[in-house]
């Protein structure tokens, strides 16, 4: 795999959330608004990359026997370190995403990049891993979240993360047709549900169409 293929690989073909189905505790927990999305993804892009470089960096000299552990003690201080940064400048989004900000040391995603990938690769390749497997955690989450804000306020808005100030804000559906269950954890598993099954049906229909060129 060439690193444009790599880094692609994360948008569609191995998106971590709709394609891996990693994740998803924290994905349907806070996917209720662009806001959480965005923090999230951030946060996680942050401590995949970080983490993904470090523990390529050190592959050679970790001993096979305690690799794991080593991980997660690498993993666990970049999430706090990303927790304090956090709590210090966008206190408002660490009221919102709470718990699930130190959770994200057990983020199958970050664990799971680290041993099929940044343990045996090098540092640029796990770099451009990192990076492509995040955006496409966060580019999943955003479409699952803004689907759900909309569908259950009918409104789709984003506010700055560090001042609270609003950036946008849109009424996209009359307030007397929007659907409150969506708010809910069933709205949450209905809607990712529904767009795993459409990203599995394109996938498959490019499939069928690449054989057919053959």
């Amino acid at each position: 795999m060439n690193k444009l293929d790599n880094f692609k690989a994360g948008f569609i073909k191995e998106n971590p959330v709709f394609a891996l189905y990693l994740g998803l505790c924290s994905v349907l927990a806070i996917s209720t608004t662009l806001n959480n999305a965005v923090g999230m993804g951030v946060a996680v892009i942050i401590v995949l990359t970080v983490s993904n470089v470090i523990i390529s960096a050190i592959r050679k000299v970790t001993p096979s026997e305690i690799r794991i552990p080593v991980y997660i003690v690498v993993i666990a201080t970049l999430v706090k370190i990303v927790e304090m940064l956090i709590q210090a400048y966008a206190t408002d989004l660490y009221g919102t995403l709470g718990i699930f900000i130190p959770l994200i040391v057990v983020n199958c995603i970050i664990l799971g990049r680290a041993e099929a990938f940044a343990s045996k690769n090098n540092m640029l390749d796990s770099l451009i891993d990192g990076i492509g497997m995040g955006l496409g955690y966060t580019f999943g989450l955003i479409i699952l979240s803004a689907i759900r804000q909309i569908l259950a306020t009918g409104i789709l808005n984003f506010s700055n993360p560090f001042t609270s100030e609003m950036m946008f804000e849109v009424r996209l559906i009359p307030a007397d047709y929007v659907i409150s269950l969506f708010s809910t954890p069933a709205g949450a598993f209905l809607t990712f549900a529904m767009i795993a099954g459409a990203l599995e049906a394109y996938k498959s229909k490019a499939s069928k169409k690449v054989k057919e060129v053959k």
